[in-house]
């Protein structure tokens, strides 16, 4: 058997997980390197299907390779799924570069082949020259120690065979096999960065390091598996100074100054619900800063609430709405409200629970909810004179992000309920009540 074969075979077993009976689809361009993936496979006895994308960018181009495809998955007996694209009109349609919309339109379209159980796994060409060019592209744009890592045997049901073997030892493999491949000529042409660094400069460094592709790829293993060492610092440190709390984080301010790197930990705590690193960064350079900072990421809040720093769900203000029937109603951030009517009698107990309000239906009517605005007075169950809204809150030490969201239960104009505090005393049930509006608050899950 083949050494490059070998080498495919044992990476698979080794570096990606697949077992032997797995089933792969190879990402199939007609180039050299998908070539030598799809044939070495073969060679070792591995069940494969082949997948080509046709992106009509090349035209007369484009279509030769989808016929090469063709043929030579038919001579081999390979099973072979085709897909065509309008590239450059998704590209305008999403707003992004052709580059990013091709590969976009190409992993959907392998992920969706495997929901339809076609495989188990992609298997696409990418090689050691690969990895070493993406190391070099992401020093130049500015990168973390995940950049340095360089792309990784297996990411998802994505898998990389080839990262220990180089362009060269793939068209030495097809040359041993007389296989012939297509190439694509616009990797020939320095006209985007890849591919001037490919032309350009991977020569000029290998003037300085024959060996500069397998150095990289040396670094690269490194960077990894000090990846993972950091993987397991940063959920240590997670651990002691973050806690779940309202569908987010409470980050304990004083407990973060005690760790070490405490711009690389908000990173890596923060980067994955959209805060860009020179948010994460500011947040770093502002810890001691007023109650009342606010930082935004997509779908997502971060505060500084006194000592703790406060991630939430986004909060949007929302258009009041009736309650007028017995029925669930949807609130923002993922809570609803139940509304029930019943007789005194079937009520029995009154609970004592601020996630419930019991309201006499003869004073509560015209129900409505709504976000709290300044200035709104209520008279707390139990109290004798009307508090502003917001000096209650103050007063019971809600967070920042608990008065952002809060809202009113109203009956007319009047407040019925600080929703999730306390009923207004002016709509308590009495001795003479004898229907019961029945007000809960319910997560959607539930």
């Amino acid at each position: 058997m083949d050494s490059f074969a070998q080498k495919i075979n044992a990476a698979l077993s080794r570096h990606c997980g697949v077992g032997p009976e797995a089933t792969l689809l190879v990402a199939l361009s007609g180039g050299a390197d998908s070539v030598a993936l799809l044939r070495a496979l073969l060679a070792v006895g591995r069940r494969v299907e082949a997948a080509h994308c046709n992106f009509h960018l090349r035209g007369a181009e484009s279509e030769r390779d989808q016929r090469f495809a063709e043929s030579l998955c038919d001579k081999l007996g390979v099973r072979l799924h085709t897909a065509g694209f309008d590239t450059r009109a998704e590209a305008r349609r999403h707003g992004e570069s052709i580059e990013m919309a091709a590969r976009r339109l190409r992993y959907e379209w392998f992920g969706h082949l495997l929901d339809r159980r076609t495989a188990d796994v992609v298997a696409v060409a990418h090689h050691a020259d690969d990895n070493a060019e993406t190391l070099l592209l992401n020093l130049v744009r500015g990168t973390g120690w995940r950049g340095l890592g360089g792309m990784g045997w297996r990411r998802g049901r994505v898998v990389r065979p080839m990262l220990g073997t180089t362009h060269e030892e793939a068209v030495c493999y097809l040359s041993r096999c007389g296989q012939p491949y297509v190439t694509d000529s616009s990797n020939l042409v320095p006209d985007v960065k890849r591919n001037r660094l490919r032309l350009e400069v991977m020569p000029r460094l290998r003037e300085l390091n024959p060996s500069v592709v397998e150095t990289l790829a040396a670094t690269a293993a490194r960077m990894a598996e000090a990846g993972q060492l950091m993987d397991s610092a940063v959920a240590a440190a997670r651990s002691r100074v973050c806690r779940p709390a309202g569908g987010g984080l409470d980050i304990d301010i004083a407990a973060l100054r005690a760790e070490v790197a405490v711009p690389t930990l908000l990173h890596e705590w923060l980067a994955p619900f959209g805060f860009t690193a020179a948010q994460t960064d500011a947040v770093a350079g502002h810890m001691d800063g007023a109650s009342g900072a606010r930082y935004d990421a997509p779908g997502w809040q971060l505060v500084r609430d006194r000592g703790t720093l406060r991630l939430r769900p986004a909060i949007h203000d929302f258009t009041p709405f009736a309650l007028d029937r017995d029925g669930t109603y949807d609130l923002p951030g993922g809570r609803r409200l139940r509304r029930t009517t019943l007789t005194r009698e079937a009520l029995g107990p009154i609970p004592h629970d601020a996630r419930t309000a019991c309201l006499d239906a003869d004073r509560a009517q015209d129900l409505t909810c709504r976000p709290v605005r300044r200035g709104d007075r209520f008279q707390p169950y139990g109290m004798l004179g009307t508090k502003l809204v917001s000096d209650y809150l103050t007063d019971r030490k809600r967070s920042l992000h608990d008065k952002a969201r809060a809202c009113v239960l109203c009956s007319g104009d009047a407040i019925a309920w600080l929703v999730g505090e306390r009923p207004d005393q002016r709509f308590a049930l009495t001795e003479r009540t004898k229907r019961v509006v029945v007000v809960q608050i319910e997560n959607r899950e539930e």
